[in-house]
């Protein structure tokens, strides 16, 4: 070939150009700078050279097993993860015990309930820890924690911590069934709670919380040596075959995530953090422990704050809170309510943080920091700070000890830019699933440093400023409103409901929805789920369909699933019928068709998100505003309409 003609323009993405010339194999790489960045260009150039020369080296070899990644690649693969930082061996209560013997009389934390210094807070855990150990309590043991929120519950969990035993969350908003369940699977004995949160009838003693009077007479003294190897929480999370899953964590995992986080964040026994999170939800840790093992102070927000955005922001100002950690939802509301901003540090995880709510929130706070992590890897595992004008959101980088890794399917790291599977390695990485070893050797691997790795199931892809982006996830799992999710776990609680023979759920609007197949009611569907099924993960809105959408292959088509009908709903101008009203404004907002009389607010999926549309809708329909406390204290269609009609009466004509 004598000559050779080249397009001046690239119509496609990159175009390789190869020419067997005279002397040997050249070639060029084409890529139009509107769609790839120059730097882009020369990455994929340097992977193609790094490929061909090994293949001539091991011809034999399968092209998968080439090596591909250039070795500015494998150096910013080695300067992300080097993270490594020494850790002492102890435990989260020996150091809030260190605390307690410099600082006694500092107020350790302050609840609705009351107030305990250092000194008070490590007495009333020691006495629970002399009343569990004399009631056969030891080392391993997990015991359930149902409690109010609260300094007692605090002290619980610092009392089965000082007994060498492992604290268990059993929420008390959980159906009974899911307790029952979550009880039994981890083989507890002892449940440590308040009477009226607890329901009777599950598979465990229950030793009274209320008031500590249960162990006026225990001594103050450590009951038990803490063990730095030991066990200090089990959490259950949702699992795929409609099974809970326990995840248990040691305390050196959980040491030096709160280790890691100070050094992020700092740490000062000024410190108030707001413990806004359930204890069911793994990243009430941080909440407690980070001020109690640095001198700070932990103020436990009422429910009432918990769940209502004006409440929330009158807290964080009127208790000069310094930190709060919140899912996006929950940030969402905060904001919608009109919150005027704090110079607070402001965590926000559980679920990705989007770009809008992030200018939002940004210039209200002193410091915004996305972190990320599943419960299996320890609370979080990667941060991001959030600069003043955010342009995009990262999960950033590894916390200390903590390691990223972006794989392909066979564990091999895949190029900057690549998506894959996010693998974390490190301290923080879970013991295993309680009792499912199978499980376990499923999602904790082996890499091919040898080293030992927790496969997430989140597709993530890291760019060539070491920042890792979260892409979403690669099954059927979801988080809502910062609660992971197995969409499996529900669709087999749904398939056990009178007349279902088919099920499938997917998120339509941030909302759940099932899709059925066969010839039941939806109240009785509704009410079966109910009875294993927190609220998070009961649908909202249910679709009969004649069948399920399949791919070719056979499998449930998600993407096919139809966006339900919303039928607008306007209420009567004149003579308006309250009942009437109400339920045609929550079958509006809850996005279902009927709602029977017993049937409470929560059982039919609401959630605070939700009270506020329906409030707003009240007050547009009737000219009343109905007090947020309203829907908990009577959450059914009458125990509303009797407090509007109230309202109603007291306003002046």
């Amino acid at each position: 070939m004598d000559w050779l003609l080249a397009a001046a323009t690239v119509r496609s993405a990159l175009h390789l150009h190869l020419v067997d010339a005279p002397d040997g194999l050249t070639g060029r790489i084409h890529v139009p700078a509107r769609l790839l960045a120059a730097d882009d260009g020369e990455r994929i150039a340097g992977h193609l050279r790094v490929l061909l020369a090994a293949a001539l080296s091991d011809p034999d070899r399968p092209v998968a097993d080439l090596d591909l990644l250039i070795p500015a690649e494998l150096a910013l693969f080695d300067q992300l993860n080097a993270t490594a930082r020494p850790r002492p061996a102890t435990t989260v209560l020996d150091l809030v015990r260190a605390t307690a013997q410099s600082t006694p009389d500092a107020i350790a934390v302050v609840g609705d309930d009351g107030t305990l210094t250092y000194r008070e807070l490590v007495a009333a855990a020691h006495r629970i820890g002399h009343g569990l150990r004399r009631r056969g309590v030891g080392a391993g043991d997990a015991v359930g924690l149902c409690a109010q929120r609260g300094v007692e519950l605090v002290a619980g969990v610092l009392g089965i911590l000082a007994a060498g035993a492992a604290y268990l969350p059993l929420d008390p908003t959980y159906p009974m069934g899911r307790l029952d369940y979550i009880a039994t699977d981890a083989g507890t004995k002892l449940i440590l709670g308040h009477a009226s949160a607890t329901p009777v009838g599950l598979p465990a003693e229950l030793l009274p919380l209320d008031g500590l009077a249960a162990f006026a007479d225990e001594p103050e003294t450590e009951p038990t040596a803490t063990n730095p190897d030991g066990l200090a929480y089990v959490i259950y999370t949702s699992g795929s075959t409609g099974r809970p899953k326990g995840v248990e964590i040691g305390h050196a995992a959980l040491v030096n995530l709160i280790a890691a986080m100070g050094e992020l964040i700092g740490a000062d026994p000024a410190d108030r953090w707001l413990n806004l999170t359930t204890l069911s939800f793994d990243i009430s840790g941080l909440e407690l422990f980070a001020p109690l093992t640095t001198g700070g102070r932990v103020v436990v927000a009422a429910d009432s704050a918990v769940r209502e955005g004006a409440a929330l922001g009158r807290l964080i100002r009127d208790a000069g809170i310094t930190h709060v950690q919140a899912t996006p939802s929950s940030w969402q509301m905060l904001l919608d309510a009109g919150w005027a901003g704090a110079p607070i540090t402001a965590l926000s995880g559980g679920e990705a943080l989007p770009l809008p709510v992030a200018r939002r929130l940004r210039p209200l706070v002193r410091r915004l920091i996305n972190v990320y992590g599943p419960t299996e890897t320890t609370i979080w595992s990667a941060a991001a700070p959030i600069p003043a004008i955010p342009t995009r959101v990262t999960i950033g980088r590894p916390l200390a000890n903590t390691t990223l890794h972006v794989l392909d399917a066979r564990l091999r790291p895949v190029p900057v830019g690549v998506p894959g599977e996010l693998c974390i390695g490190g301290s923080g990485l879970a013991r295993a699933y309680r009792g499912r070893p199978e499980l376990t050797a499923e999602r904790f691997v082996t890499g091919e440093d040898g080293q030992r790795l927790y496969r997430t199931g989140d597709q993530a892809r890291l760019g060539a400023d070491g920042e890792v982006e979260f892409l979403g996830r690669a099954d059927n799992q979801v988080k809502l409103r910062g609660h992971r999710i197995e969409l499996g776990e529900i669709e087999q609680a749904l398939l056990g409901a009178p007349g279902v023979a088919q099920a499938a759920v997917a998120v339509q609007e941030s909302e759940l929805v099932a899709y059925l197949v066969g010839a039941g009611e939806v109240p009785p569907i509704r009410a079966h789920v109910a009875q294993t099924l927190p609220r998070y993960m009961i649908p909202m809105h249910y679709v009969w369909l004649d069948r399920l959408p399949q791919t070719l292959n056979g499998k449930l088509d998600r993407t096919a699933l139809p966006t339900p009908d919303r039928t607008e709903i306007t209420p009567a101008a004149t003579a308006p019928d309250l009942t009437q009203i109400v339920t045609s404004i929550w079958c509006e907002v809850l996005r279902i068709d009927e709602i029977a009389p017993d049937d409470t607010l929560f059982d039919l999926g609401g959630h605070s998100l939700t009270i506020m549309q329906i409030t707003a809708r009240i007050r547009k329909a009737l000219g009343v505003e109905v007090p947020f406390d309203v829907f908990f204290d009577t959450p059914t269609i009458d125990g509303v309409v009797s407090a509007i009609d109230e309202l109603r009466q007291e306003q002046p004509e």
